[in-house]
């Protein structure tokens, strides 16, 4: 699926005490991403509606939460969200093995993340 929000990504000055409070508070499950401060977030059973995500360290003190949408092609969702009147404020890059990331400001100044599918993405 395409142009939907898949994933989402809550920074933490403390990824491990907010993981134990998401644990503790609604039963979910993490998963630590390759050595990476980035932990998965299992947020349920896959056959209900919702959605997994992400705790990260923060790397800004005004680091906001963020939902990412997946897009079929990352290179065209940018030009649409410029087109738009969004902001790309960071550029696309590469999460090796799993797809293209980049992020963007929509016209309130919220910021969304943007995901492409690509296995091969180095």
């Amino acid at each position: 699926m395409s142009n939907r929000v898949t994933h989402f990504e809550i920074p933490s000055d403390n990824p491990e005490q907010s993981m134990a409070f998401f644990k503790k508070a609604f039963g979910w499950n993490f998963m630590q991403f390759g050595t990476e401060p980035y932990w998965l977030a299992m947020t349920g059973d896959e056959k209900s509606p919702g959605i997994n995500g992400g705790i990260m360290k923060k790397r800004d003190p005004n680091q906001p939460c963020v939902n990412s949408i997946s897009v079929v092609n990352v290179d065209e969702a940018i030009r649409n969200i410029e087109s738009a009147g969004g902001t790309i404020v960071v550029p696309k890059m590469a999460i090796p093995g799993i797809g293209w990331l980049a992020y963007f400001k929509d016209p309130d100044g919220y910021i969304h993340g943007i995901m492409q599918d690509d296995k091969e993405a180095k």
